[in-house]
């Protein structure tokens, strides 16, 4: 049984997810969470579907005896990250990910860095899912990251599908006073709440409720 039964980034057929809200919501609830987060990719979520999916969110959301949040995972770009100001203000919150293939994890830290600058932006996503692939940035990069999150506010959830961000790194935004949440990344509905290792982590780093970004809901 978790301690902190949440989780803040899942998918639906919204986006590239199988299931719909209403099945994401259900499984929640027999996981007994407390609070769960529904973030599309927003590439898929545009025009009138936008407006459709956040509808739907409410619809559901209010149904349950879960906490549902509206949120969307958009992509961070050379460009910033496509999550315009309207699409923000309809929701509960924004992660942002990295999903471009980069060479090296300066690109990757350059692209985040856009991110944590960016006032949309609450969340980000998977932090250092890419570093196996590309190379790990200096402790002095992470610095750089983690400095900025602390200045512009911004937590970083703790993905049990990649398992990241690693053990010190956590360590590091806990005493920063940097927010965390816990994050499933579920493309199926039954992957909803599958968040043991985000927490387990995160009390290995000794993260308590106080650290985490939606404890009210807690």
């Amino acid at each position: 049984m978790l301690e902190f039964p949440h989780d803040v980034h899942t998918h639906t057929v919204f986006s590239d997810g199988v299931g719909s809200i209403a099945d994401n919501i259900a499984f929640a609830e027999e996981k007994g969470l407390k609070l769960l987060g529904i973030t599309d990719h927003s590439h898929y979520v545009v025009g009138k579907v936008f407006n459709r999916y956040v509808r739907e969110i409410r619809r559901w959301g209010g149904e349950s005896e879960t906490t549902v949040l509206a949120g969307i995972e958009g992509n961070i770009t050379p460009n910033g990250v496509d999550v315009p100001d309207f699409v923000a203000r309809k929701l509960d919150y924004v992660i942002a990910s990295v999903h471009e293939w980069l060479e090296t994890p300066g690109e990757y830290l350059e692209l985040v860095k856009l991110a944590l600058v960016d006032e949309n932006v609450d969340v980000i996503g998977h932090f250092g899912a890419n570093f196996p692939h590309i190379g790990f940035p200096t402790i002095e990069e992470l610095g750089e990251v983690l400095e900025l999150a602390e200045a512009n506010g911004k937590a970083f959830e703790i993905s049990s599908r990649y398992r990241v961000p690693e053990l010190e790194f956590i360590r590091e935004c806990i005493r920063r006073g940097i927010k965390l949440t816990f994050a499933s990344d579920a493309h199926f509905p039954g992957w909803v709440g599958n968040v043991g290792w985000s927490e387990k982590i995160f009390k290995k780093a000794g993260g308590g409720r106080e650290d985490l970004l939606f404890a009210e809901f807690l």
